[in-house]
């Protein structure tokens, strides 16, 4: 199957199917038309203009005053790919460089970046062949665009860089060799449409923003089946309650938990306590600020992914070539260190709620094992989950509010969103690993509830859930079952 690039919206929603379903890539017909006629009016603009265009007939950052020779148009764009490419670090995962290149393509396609159609039709091969350029993690200021990773994500089409290919690491110069292509022949201003952007950012926030709404799922599931392991009361979600306090997010969790106790023995059975611990009686309000964090962000990055990020912006209607700052990340940067902080609140209630579990507590066993002082059972567990949300919470910390002024004081007010977005993607592992280790308790505690049911739509997750972790009668090496928790979440 094939996705056809348009001015059509793309989703959050597309950008997961086209990459679950391994579609192929293709240009519409209005987008080659568009490509197309934004290239020939910025070349006709350039013969006949005698003013300067910025990154077309200039220097970059602050050598915009250097004027640049009509013969050295190309090379200078060469030279900018080849200058820029300063990355550190591990490498950007294949499936988020995947992404990378989904977004510039689509960013490329509205014909307001002046770059020629065999360019793009190239970015377009790389993702249909399963070309994935080596795109080191650190270097942007997330300020004019991603400019580092994006130059390292955009060698290749010069025969430069690294790409995998086919299991293997190669050189950009060996791919083309392999494929039969030569190199892009880059025209004026190609180079600064290619590295200005925010694609690497955007494709950090949609990755996250995809595995967050699974973990926000994920994490009612868990907290109604660790409630009711820990004989948590049903009331705290008594809809008439959120009703009179309407945020979204909280009526939508508090709903979805009295789905999922529906029918349980164990949470209809009468109560000795009163009231339960926030970590159990406030999920509603945490899990829903959550969900309405959720929801923010990606108004936010859809809007992202929607648009053109490179500079200058290249307006053939208007008759208009203008140096502006779409490529600045600030309008993601702080959605992304918020959503970092809205994930980091999800760990942080889980683990307390790990805690109830193992503390002894309700009849439960000290650490939720029958046989405990000869056995520790799950004490170190909730030792491993502190340890991670702790992390979460350095982590958390806003990379927005931080930026150190480049290129001569001419950027004097960076973002620093791709630091947001390295960040938000580590915060989102350990949260997945905090959710992996609550189940792991969780369904351990059930056990001691016995005979007495959940409701069915927790025991088929406690069913499904005893097929790859058993329950453990005394001391075991813990970190595979941990691991095994995880990659169930995953399937």
């Amino acid at each position: 199957m094939t996705h056809l690039i348009s001015a059509e919206h793309l989703s959050i929603e597309r950008i997961g199917q086209i990459l679950n379903d391994n579609l192929t890539l293709a240009l519409s017909d209005d987008a080659r038309a568009r490509i197309t006629r934004c290239r020939e009016y910025l070349d006709r603009k350039i013969a006949e203009s005698p003013e300067p265009v910025y990154g077309v007939t200039t220097g970059f950052g602050s050598l915009c005053n250097v004027s640049i020779n009509a013969d050295q148009l190309s090379q200078l764009q060469i030279n900018l790919l080849k200058s820029h490419a300063c990355g550190v670090g591990e490498p950007v995962p294949a499936e988020i460089v995947r992404i990378m290149l989904l977004l510039k393509i689509q960013s490329l396609s509205y014909g307001y970046s002046g770059c020629q159609l065999a360019t793009v039709e190239r970015l377009i091969d790389f993702f249909n062949e399963g070309i994935t350029p080596v795109v080191l993690r650190q270097g942007s200021l997330g300020a004019s665009g991603d400019l580092v990773p994006l130059a390292h994500l955009c060698l290749p089409l010069l025969g430069m860089g690294e790409v995998e290919y086919q299991g293997r690491v190669i050189t950009g110069e060996e791919l083309l060799r392999l494929k039969g292509w030569e190199p892009i022949h880059l025209a004026s201003k190609e180079g600064l449409a290619l590295l200005n952007g925010t694609q690497n950012m955007s494709a950090f926030a949609v990755w996250c923003l995809l595995h967050a709404r699974r973990l926000s799922d994920w994490a009612d599931q868990i907290a109604a089946l660790s409630l009711d392991a820990f004989d948590g009361r049903i009331e705290p979600f008594t809809d008439a309650v959120h009703q009179v306090r309407p945020h979204q997010g909280q009526i939508e969790t508090a709903a979805r938990m009295r789905e999922l106790l529906q029918g349980s023995q164990l949470i209809a059975q009468p109560k000795t306590h009163v009231q339960d611990p926030y970590s159990f009686r406030c999920v509603p309000q945490v899990h829903g600020a959550v969900k309405d964090t959720l929801r923010y962000v990606e108004s936010v990055i859809d809007i992202e992914i929607n648009s053109a990020t490179d500079n200058p912006t290249v307006c053939p209607d208007d008759d208009l070539i203008i140096s502006a700052g779409n490529f600045h990340g600030e309008p993601i940067a702080l959605p992304m260190d918020f959503l970092a902080i809205a994930m980091s609140e999800l760990a942080n209630i889980s683990e307390r709620r790990i805690y109830r579990l193992v503390s002894g507590s309700r009849n439960l066993p000290n650490f939720l094992v029958a046989n405990s002082g000869l056995n520790s059972g799950f004490m170190i567990t909730q030792y491993t989950a502190a340890s991670v949300v702790s992390l979460n919470k350095s982590l958390a910390m806003p990379s927005s509010v931080d930026s150190i002024p480049s290129c001569q004081d001419q950027e004097d007010l960076v973002s620093m969103g791709a630091n947001a977005a390295i960040k938000l993607y580590r915060v989102i592992f350990n949260t997945e690993r905090v959710l992996a280790i609550e189940l792991f308790n969780a369904a351990q505690a059930l056990e001691f509830r016995r005979p007495l049911k959940s409701s069915p739509a927790l025991e088929d997750l406690f069913a499904r859930y005893r097929q790859v972790v058993p329950f453990i009668t005394d001391d075991d090496i813990m970190y595979p079952h941990i691991e095994a928790s995880i990659q169930f979440l995953r399937k």
